[in-house]
């Protein structure tokens, strides 16, 4: 039987948690009011320590956000700043997405690990890494977002390490800009 939670206090990280992608790609602000809602097969909750895991086919919905993952990991320091790791999901990949500020556009993503940091406002995808906002995509073995900064950085090897060229290279496709009334 699968668990709902409604948990309000998710709401900070559930709205940043993963709205990683190129620096225009802004997520809807509508969905930073919007309930979290979490459905998974277990919760284990640890209130002292402020840790909240889902764990088995977790689905975590936000207005238009959708993060999936076989396991989340929530937890909160003393100044009230979250932290989530979302792991595993459908072929060892933990996804997101969310509808873009404004647009009829999408930013989707995957790793085989998801952590933000709301302190330090930091997303970093792990293995397998792939972000796509509209029809721009970074592919990588490590996609870090600075959320402060609205810089990335993504590198072939994991942990942002850099591997010789031959074991694989980082992929970035953008497409042209069309500005209104000109010509693509």
């Amino acid at each position: 039987m699968k668990k709902v939670f409604r948990l309000s206090a998710l709401a900070p990280l559930a709205a940043v948690i993963l709205t990683v992608g190129t620096p225009s790609a802004h997520a809807e602000k509508a969905d930073r009011g919007k309930p979290v809602n979490i459905e998974a097969d277990r919760v284990t909750v640890d209130d002292k320590n402020k840790i909240h895991i889902f764990e088995g086919h977790v689905v975590l919905t936000q207005g238009t956000l959708t993060i999936r993952s076989d396991k989340l990991v929530v937890s909160q320091d003393a100044e009230g700043y979250q932290r989530g790791i979302a792991t595993g999901g459908e072929d060892g990949l933990a996804r997101f997405r969310q509808k873009r500020e404004g647009k009829n556009e999408w930013v989707e993503g995957e790793g085989e690990r998801i952590e933000h940091d709301a302190r330090s406002e930091l997303s970093q995808f792990f293995l397998r890494a792939h972000v796509k906002s509209a029809d721009d995509e970074v592919r990588g073995q490590y996609i870090q977002f600075n959320g402060v900064t609205e810089t990335y950085l993504v590198t072939n090897g994991p942990n942002a390490t850099t591997l010789p060229s031959q074991q694989g290279r980082v992929q970035v496709t953008i497409q042209p800009k069309k500005k209104d009334g000109a010509a693509p």
